[in-house]
């Protein structure tokens, strides 16, 4: 098996660059995506999260009036006893059957008020749960067409990039393969330590291509050689000329 051949600096910096160059560009489709993945999957979340409130609503809502039609009930048979009641009063022997009748229609009075009350209050419960099955109908459907459109869009960027992108990944594999794996890690860690995921850089105008902070002209002799990795003094970026570099 044939040995890997180590890159020279002037190599590696070059393998490093067009590395760059590569990231760079997965880098710019990163950013004409921008913010519509993340929001594509909040919305998600926030759609099965009103889907389950929906159910939970109208669970409770069904309850409510499930103890409505129960306190109905209890209400027509709690008259149709205050009628045999009475009925029986009429046949009574004395005054103490007549009064314990007396007592059970009393009872059962009372429980048609206190079931009558009961079912005001849910009704109210009821129409506050309505309410809040609309609201939240509302809201799923406000969320589901902005899912559609963000989804339309997004889909619409990955299909006219997606080619571009799969090509830039596999080329930036390929430039990693042939480079030290200190030096790699390196860039790795630089890239990783900026939002815009600039490691490797180009002295322009006698600055910094990432910083620009002024690079003295004995750094930038040096650079120039690339014989040697140097490294910005301010930012810790790696520093190259372009010029230098090119094939």
């Amino acid at each position: 098996m044939a040995a890997v051949k180590e890159l020279s600096i002037k190599e590696s910096l070059q393998a490093l660059y067009n590395l760059q160059k590569i990231h760079s560009k997965v880098d710019q489709i990163t950013i004409l995506k921008g913010e519509l993945p993340m929001e594509v999957s909040d919305l998600e979340d926030e759609i099965a999260g009103l889907e389950t409130r929906m159910k939970k609503l109208e669970g409770e809502s069904k309850e409510v009036e499930n103890e409505i039609s129960v306190r109905k009930n209890a209400i027509t048979e709690a008259k149709a006893n205050i009628k045999k009641y009475e009925q029986q009063q009429n046949n009574v022997k004395n005054s103490r059957e007549f009064d314990a009748l007396s007592k059970e229609v009393e009872l059962n009075k009372l429980d048609i008020e206190l079931n009558e009350k009961k079912i005001k209050e849910s009704g109210t419960a009821k129409e506050a749960k309505v309410l809040a099955v609309e609201q939240a109908k509302k809201d799923l459907d406000a969320k589901k067409k902005d899912l559609k459109k963000k989804k339309e869009e997004l889909d619409r960027i990955i299909e006219e990039t997606e080619k571009e992108e799969v090509e830039l990944v596999k080329k930036a594999t390929r430039a990693e393969k042939d480079l030290d794996a200190r030096i790699l890690n390196s860039y790795n860690r630089i890239r990783k330590s900026y939002r815009n995921g600039l490691a490797v850089v180009a002295v322009q105008r006698n600055s910094c291509g990432g910083c620009f902070s002024t690079v003295p002209p004995q750094r930038q002799a040096e650079i120039k050689q690339a014989k040697k990795i140097v490294i910005c003094e301010h930012c810790g970026r790696i520093l190259v000329d372009a010029e230098a570099l090119e094939v």
